[in-house]
Formats: C-alpha cells, sequence, structure tokens
C-alpha cells in the first residue's frame, strides 16, 4: 500500500511539472513578432536602414519569380593579353555582368528594381595579392542597387570560392526577381 501512494504521489508531480512546462511555453508562444503575421501585397525589403543590402525579403503568396543562371562577365577584348585585358578586374567584370542581368530581366518585363536577391561568386584575384576583391564588387554593385536610380537593396550573399569555369573570370553572379502582382507574363 506504501509503494501504490508513493507512485501516486510521484505520478502526480511529474504531471503537475508537465503542465507547468506546458503552460510556460504556450504563454512565451504568444509573444509577437516584430514581424507582422499579416498577408503582404508587394515584395518587402526589411533590415538595418543603413546596410548596403536587405537582411531578407518578403514576397507575396502566389508570386511569380524569375531566376537567372550564373551569368558570367562579357568579352571586354578577345585578343586581350591578360585577364584584366579580357574581362577586366573584379569591379569591371561585376558592372559589366549587372548590364547583362538587366538585359535579361527587361526581355522578361521586369528592372533590376524586382530583384529580390543575388548570390555572388569571386575568385581570388592576383593582381590583390591572391585575394578576393570584395571591394570591388560592392563598388559595381553600389552602381546598380540602393543608390538614386534604383533604391532596392536585395537581399545577397558573397562566396569566395576557389574558382569558376573560365580562370579569366574573377566573378560570376546570380540573381532572383519578382514579378509584380499585376504582371502579365504572356
Amino acid at each position: 500500500m506504501m509503494i501504490t501512494k508513493k507512485v501516486k504521489t510521484m505520478a502526480a508531480v511529474t504531471l503537475g511539472s508537465c503542465l507547468i512546462c506546458v503552460s510556460a511555453y504556450a504563454a512565451g508562444t504568444e509573444k509577437s513578432s516584430k514581424y507582422s503575421s499579416e498577408p503582404i501585397n508587394e515584395v518587402e525589403f526589411y533590415g538595418n536602414p543603413a546596410s548596403s543590402i536587405s537582411a531578407g525579403v518578403s514576397v507575396p503568396s502566389g508570386s511569380s519569380y524569375l531566376f537567372t543562371s550564373g551569368t558570367v562577365p562579357p568579352v571586354l577584348n578577345k585578343e586581350g593579353k591578360t585577364v584584366y585585358e579580357r574581362y577586366g578586374d573584379t569591379k569591371t567584370q561585376g558592372i559589366g555582368i549587372l548590364k547583362e542581368i538587366e538585359k535579361q530581366l527587361k526581355d522578361k518585363g521586369l528592372t533590376l528594381a524586382d530583384v529580390a536577391y543575388l548570390r555572388v561568386y569571386l575568385t581570388a584575384d592576383a593582381a590583390k595579392e591572391g585575394k578576393f576583391d570584395y571591394q570591388g564588387w560592392f563598388d559595381a554593385y553600389a552602381q546598380f542597387f540602393g543608390n538614386e536610380a534604383n533604391p532596392v537593396k536585395p537581399a545577397r550573399s558573397t562566396v569566395g570560392v576557389a574558382g569558376l569555369v573560365s580562370s579569366d573570370w574573377l566573378i560570376e553572379i546570380e540573381a532572383v526577381a519578382v514579378y509584380p502582382k499585376h504582371h502579365n507574363q504572356n
């Protein structure tokens, strides 16, 4: 009889502890997020206003996307003796790529203002002591995003990689654009 009373007491204590934990957890989940849970009707960029990129992007339900494949730099001078004569430095290559992406978007009825995300691959630049020229890329980016002509600051990843398909390429860029809600894709 004594064992049964102890088992009942332990079961009651365990059950009571579980109820307290569940109540505490449920109370903690009621805290509201600083981001609205209401549906959105247009693409929303969020993050630090002083940053040159967005921390994230919210896209309305039912939106259509355009994903570009990795876009590489255009040839400047096919007969050039060096990578810099053939394709330019990281900044020049980045500018050439963003102009090409701009053309791709225009062909689909979009602009750089519709870009929500960029993924950028950089290789080390021999002329920069074998280091990645992040500043060259940042300078190219600033000519197209987060400025007076295009205030949009997409979310972005910039990754240093060992190499690209051509050893002359210092940068390759992928873009994701979102079609405006009332866009006719035909």
